[in-house]
């Protein structure tokens, strides 16, 4: 058995749009089995990967073949058959290419789910047919929320072991549509599947009759996400300034968090002046307009004096701010604790920073708020931070493309928490 990943021939195929998704659910829901499903079905596998699983599948006393092992990476979470990291992976169809964050079930990797959903624009939840929906999918669902995710699929994966029962998985979309609606998640997706005989993953199941949506991979193949690119402002951290000698070239190189830019459109570069885009240049050569993830280097038509950590931006620019209230995620066995003098990444801005109030932490299995003397790894928390300097900070929209932070230690550098500006 052999499987091959071919690349874009056309110019239809290399102009694909990218998705990026997350799958989460609780321990044994079969997050890694349904990836490694989706991975195999679209032939994004290598051969000599698919070997590596054919061998440790026999090892292991598998009749067949062992798919979360096309995730399960890491050789402890082989020889554990647990999830215990974010696993990265990148597949393509011929309508999109997507970039997957495969994440553990287990409560003390809170973390780790946090850092996969903070990079999405999509969630695919798992919960086991004969289980429903639980504790962990309750907590997964928060953090989604949480984060701005607005487009959730819900997998009952293991429908072959309650018989294909459509009862069974009315009751639990029912229930899971009402959860989301009161968290505020507007665009839900319910879904019967079996992950490893491989119903309405990639393929339409012949057992799912009563089923007449669409699989999967179809859902995410077509799910619009126009309309919140469009919503999104355009922002360009300025990383570096490329200055050529013997000539008047002015150019700043940076990555796009957010929205898009065109040549003629007119940007803000602080709080008192404007300019226009001139050239965009790219490792390609130039272009006449790019959009979010990009990296690229913006020409303006002023001679501007600006440096890395400038804040380049389109439409109404975000006020400097010196103090805000942030939600928090813990990070480090280390706690932070109130009066805490730390490093505060924003885009490509590195200030002197310090936690002058934890106001509360949320019990993410109840949803409430209860007061705390620290944040502790994995707790989520709403504090207030302080800044030495001024910083164009805004509220936090989806992905994580503006208004995340990192809070690093002062004194070894090592990372604290995760922030989302409120």
């Amino acid at each position: 058995m052999t499987a091959t990943h071919t690349e874009p021939t056309t110019p239809a195929l290399a102009q694909r749009s990218t998705l990026h998704l997350c799958t989460a659910g609780s321990v044994d829901d079969g997050k890694s089995t349904f990836v490694g499903r989706l991975l195999h079905d679209t032939k994004s596998v290598l051969a000599d990967q698919l070997s590596a699983v054919e061998r440790t599948s026999r090892e292991r006393g598998h009749d067949g073949l062992d798919l979360s092992l096309l995730v399960d990476g890491l050789r402890a979470e082989r020889e554990q058959g647990i999830t215990i990291d974010v696993a990265y992976r990148y597949f393509s169809t011929a309508r999109r290419t997507f970039i997957l964050a495969d994440t553990p079930g287990h409560v003390q990797y809170t973390r780790n789910t946090v850092t996969g959903v903070s990079t999405s624009e999509v969630v695919v939840l798992l919960v086991d047919a004969r289980h429903g929906v639980v504790t962990q999918t309750r907590r997964h669902l928060t953090v989604a929320a949480l984060l701005g995710i607005q487009h959730v699929v819900l997998a009952v994966n293991k429908i072959d072991l309650v018989d294909y029962s459509q009862e069974v998985f009315e009751k639990i979309a029912r229930e899971f549509t009402e959860l989301a609606a009161s968290q505020g998640v507007e665009d839900v997706h319910v879904i019967p599947i079996s992950a490893l005989r491989g119903d309405n993953v990639v393929e339409p199941s012949k057992h799912t009759s009563w089923y007449t949506g669409p699989t999967v991979l179809h859902l995410l193949e077509t799910i619009d996400m126009t309309a919140d690119e469009q919503n999104n402002p355009f922002r360009f951290p300025v990383q570096y300034v490329i200055r050529e000698h013997g000539s008047d070239y002015r150019g700043y190189a940076g990555r796009i968090t957010s929205g898009t830019i065109a040549v003629g459109d007119e940007v803000a570069v602080d709080e008192f002046h404007t300019t226009t885009v001139t050239h965009i240049d790219t490792t390609d050569g130039p272009v006449h307009s790019t959009s979010a993830d990009e990296s690229v280097v913006l020409r303006l038509a002023d001679d501007i004096d600006l440096a890395r950590g400038a804040l380049i931006t389109g439409g109404a620019r975000p006020a400097p701010r010196r103090e805000f209230t942030a939600r928090l995620v813990g990070l480090a066995e280390k706690p932070l604790c109130p009066g805490a003098k730390v490093k505060l990444r924003y885009g490509t801005s590195l200030v002197r920073a310090r936690v002058s109030a934890i106001e509360s932490v949320l019990d993410i299995d109840t949803g409430t708020e209860h007061e705390a003397e620290t944040v502790e790894l994995n707790d989520v928390a709403t504090v207030t931070v302080q800044l030495a300097q001024e910083l164009p900070v805004e509220p936090y929209a989806r992905a994580g493309r503006i208004g995340s932070f990192l809070l690093i230690d002062a004194a070894d550098g090592n990372t604290l928490a995760a922030g989302l500006v409120q």
